[in-house]
């Protein structure tokens, strides 16, 4: 168990001070209607003021329950919420990805173009209403330890962002630090999932987030689900770097 109501303090903090320090004004989250966004977008308008937060509903072909559950979080800590709907600009994307020549079908393709389309979205309105409100916004990354601790996250879509809060929190400490700042039930409790592939994210890897943090702390769990959260760590690892040549300038 977490100091939930130190760690919540401690976060508030960071975000203040990173944005006195870099003359920041304002915030653009992500709203999927899960746990991490809704931690997120709450603990931001704590930190900020809800004014100084714009949520965004980024759905593509997605479930209409999450758009109101966004609203749910949205109401719940005073911020605005913008419905972007992004399902005709991902069939215009595969329509034209469907005349290359050398075109097959990859379904890790299709899936993996909504967050990347996303992320384009919340970059393109954080300029947009930076300019609009005379006031610099940054976009805040919603992921969790567990996620990035096997590489469930999205190159280019969810993987980028300007200020992370929640990297070193297990899902488990993330729904502690919900209940410490409100984050409606519905939400918080909704069984993780990604809402563009139609399965929980637990089915998707094969394995719980418990067993996940239990690795990560070291504590031991029974060999198949030890051998499989390893090999999603090692396989991912290029998710977690750049690789980049540096050239040699020494004396030959």
């Amino acid at each position: 168990m977490i100091d939930r109501k130190k760690e919540v303090q401690r976060i508030i903090y960071f975000i203040q001070d990173y944005f006195k320090k870099n003359n920041l004004g304002g915030v653009i989250v992500g709203i999927s209607s899960g746990k991490d966004s809704g931690v997120v977008a709450g603990l931001f308008s704590i930190a900020l003021g809800g004014e100084n937060v714009i949520g965004v509903s980024m759905p593509c072909h997605s479930n209409d329950e999450d758009y109101l559950d966004a609203k749910l979080v949205a109401g719940k800590f005073g911020i605005s919420l913008i419905n972007f709907d992004l399902s005709s600009v991902y069939d215009s994307f595969q329509k034209q990805a469907q005349l290359l020549e050398d075109y097959v079908i990859s379904l890790d393709s299709e899936i993996n173009l909504k967050p990347r389309l996303r992320m384009s979205t919340l970059y393109y309105l954080a300029q947009m209403y930076s300019k609009k409100n005379n006031k610099t916004y940054i976009v805040a990354g919603t992921g969790n330890k567990c996620e990035e601790y096997v590489g469930y996250f999205t190159k280019g879509g969810d993987s980028v962002s300007d200020i992370k809060i929640l990297s070193s929190f297990t899902v488990d400490e993330v729904i502690q630090l919900g209940e410490e700042i409100g984050v409606p039930e519905k939400v918080l409790y909704k069984v993780p999932n990604d809402g563009l592939s139609g399965v929980s994210d637990e089915e998707k890897l094969g394995v719980s987030y418990s067993d996940i943090a239990k690795v990560i702390s070291g504590e031991v769990i029974n060999k198949k689900a030890f051998d499989k959260i390893n090999y999603l760590h090692e396989k991912n690892t290029h998710k977690f770097f750049t690789a980049t040549y540096c050239q040699d300038k020494s004396k030959e």
